[in-house]
């Protein structure tokens, strides 16, 4: 069986590990940018929250035509509950999506002249809104790096490059923050999701592609098999061991 290998080491430490991963993954993928399609503060607000367990490409449909019909906070407002819950039923618990699309909406009509906020403190406080999508519209719409957005990706990613051991989104953030220069926080998100879609995959990593693997504590060359949720790595016969004959 051919012996399982690790990607060149590179430097343990995290804090010296970051900024050549930073680099490496800027260099890999230059154009990295919220995939969510958005002109302006409010669609991307509404995107976001439609991109709950859903994937961006589905929610990029769902808008085109969704945006053309809704234009302010007022037109969401008063939207029919009913009538809107189809409009998006594709992207899934459509429900609660409306429930809190709507209900920020008349939010933002009563408490901010119908403008979507640019601080933390104002947009989680609306309806629907948590830390993940106020930093994503923060990070994006108003180039204001008030966090790490953390998704499944940036979860998974982080913890294999152990830059952190944590599994909380929360807490992921708050190592993430110590570690990533504050400049960098958005960009830093995009390039761990771009990163996740491409190569650093749950079930199937391509650590034998990836720009980063002598950086990765996680990483393998050869036959590997990854945990999809922790990272690990462990080792797998490539045949079973034949019936001895009598």
């Amino acid at each position: 069986m051919k012996q399982l290998q690790r990607a060149r080491p590179g430097p343990k430490n995290a804090a010296q590990r970051i900024r050549p991963i930073i680099t490496r993954l800027k260099r890999r993928y230059p154009e990295a940018k919220c995939a969510l399609d958005h002109q302006d503060p409010l669609q991307l607000l509404v995107a976001t929250i439609l991109s709950a367990q859903c994937t961006d490409a589905r929610v990029n449909l769902v808008t085109k035509d969704l945006f053309a019909k809704y234009r302010t906070a007022p037109d969401y407002a008063n939207a029919n509950p009913a009538v809107f819950e189809q409009e998006i039923k594709s992207t899934g618990f459509f429900r609660n999506k409306t429930k809190s699309i709507l209900g920020m909406a008349q939010a933002l009509v009563e408490r901010h002249v119908g403008r979507v906020p640019s601080t933390m403190e104002e947009l989680v406080a609306l309806p629907g809104v948590g830390r993940k999508t106020a930093n994503v519209v923060l990070g994006t719409a108003f180039g204001i790096n008030q966090g790490v957005v953390v998704d499944t990706h940036v979860s998974r990613i982080a913890n294999r490059l152990k830059l952190t051991t944590q599994k909380d989104p929360v807490r992921i953030e708050r190592d993430l923050m110590k570690l990533v220069p504050r400049k960098k926080w958005a960009d830093f998100s995009h390039l761990l999701i771009h990163h996740g879609r491409q190569i650093c995959e749950a079930r199937k990593p391509k650590c034998e592609i990836c720009p980063v693997s002598e950086l990765c504590p996680s990483a393998t060359v050869g036959r590997k098999r990854h945990d999809a949720t922790s990272g690990r790595v462990s080792s797998r016969a490539s045949s079973s061991r034949a019936p001895q004959t009598k």
